[in-house]
């Protein structure tokens, strides 16, 4: 039985006609009659009563003809699946990203993706930015929003947003209300800091930033998120510098000072394999969706 023969079976049961039902099928009525009789031979039963007053259903042709359109429309949706994928318009993202881009950048990039691409489904995981580096290169990832500047070759990627690092002290810290403060300020206070082995590049820096500022910072608490970090600073527990973006965590019991001399920048990457863009396929086409999203939300963050 070929998709074909059904074909030919469902426009003629609407017709009952042998010429209009061949002129529909752009075909002359001998190749439609071999068509059906094919069909019958396969099924094993007449489906046509033909006679001189022209074509009738038999019973086991009306039995027969709703499971053939339902064989022909899930046919059809699945060509329609396929091309949507092909195209990418259908499909799924596996994605990665740093806890800090909720609160920068990665809301509206999803927003703006689900209103552009409703067929197109995002997984989405929590990760620090080297645990998404080793799942990007075992292609366990399709993409990543990270903290890094220690990229595979073979990767490319875009800059999300750049923010400023800024000291957060708890609300009853003696500098507390000050415009800003300078680094120096904070020798001999605890520090709570995101762990080297979650954000390498920024927990280097942070130690970079007080070697130069003349002291060795006391590292109280080593954690894994940067929020983790501002908790602890709301308990009373110590100080940080964080990034800027942190203070929309709206958390109560601690402020967040400008610093008189800037550390470079915090900045985050949009990251995926280089030889991934382009290619055919559905998985791909949705990649660069994703991607051409991304760029239109990052412009206005890279440079505010």
């Amino acid at each position: 039985m070929e998709f074909r023969h059904l074909r030919c079976f469902t426009v003629l049961a609407e017709e009952l006609h042998f010429g209009r039902a061949a002129q529909r099928l752009a075909m002359t009525q001998p190749p439609l009659s071999l068509n059906i009789q094919q069909l019958e031979a396969d099924v094993g039963a007449r489906l046509f009563e033909r006679n001189s007053r022209g074509v009738a259903l038999t019973a086991a042709g009306l039995a027969f003809l709703p499971r053939a359109q339902a064989l022909l429309e899930q046919a059809a949706q699945a060509a329609r699946e396929a091309r949507d994928v092909g195209q990418g318009l259908a499909g799924q993202l596996q994605i990665g990203f740093a806890g800090t881009v909720l609160y920068r950048g990665l809301p509206q990039v999803l927003r703006d993706f689900a209103a552009a691409h409703p067929k197109l489904r995002l997984a989405l995981r929590e990760l620090s930015s080297s645990e998404q580096l080793v799942e990007l290169v075992h292609d366990r990832l399709d993409l990543g929003f990270v903290h890094t500047t220690r990229v595979p070759a073979g990767f490319s990627q875009i800059l999300v947003s750049s923010q400023p690092f800024m000291a957060c002290l708890p609300s009853t810290h003696p500098l507390a209300r000050k415009k800003q403060l300078s680094l120096d300020q904070l020798k001999g206070d605890a520090f709570a800091i995101v762990m080297r082995a979650v954000s390498p590049d920024y927990h280097d820096r942070i130690l970079a930033a007080c070697a130069d500022a003349g002291f060795e910072p006391s590292l109280a608490f080593e954690l894994r998120h940067w929020l983790s970090v501002v908790s602890v600073i709301a308990q009373s527990l110590g100080v940080g510098l964080v990034p800027a973006a942190l203070q929309q965590a709206g958390l109560p019991g601690v402020v967040f000072l400008p610093l008189d001399r800037p550390l470079a920048p915090y900045d985050t990457h949009c990251l995926w394999r280089t030889e991934r863009t382009g290619r055919d396929g559905g998985a791909q086409g949705a990649l660069g969706a994703f991607i051409g999203t991304v760029q239109k939300v990052a412009a206005p963050l890279t440079h505010g």
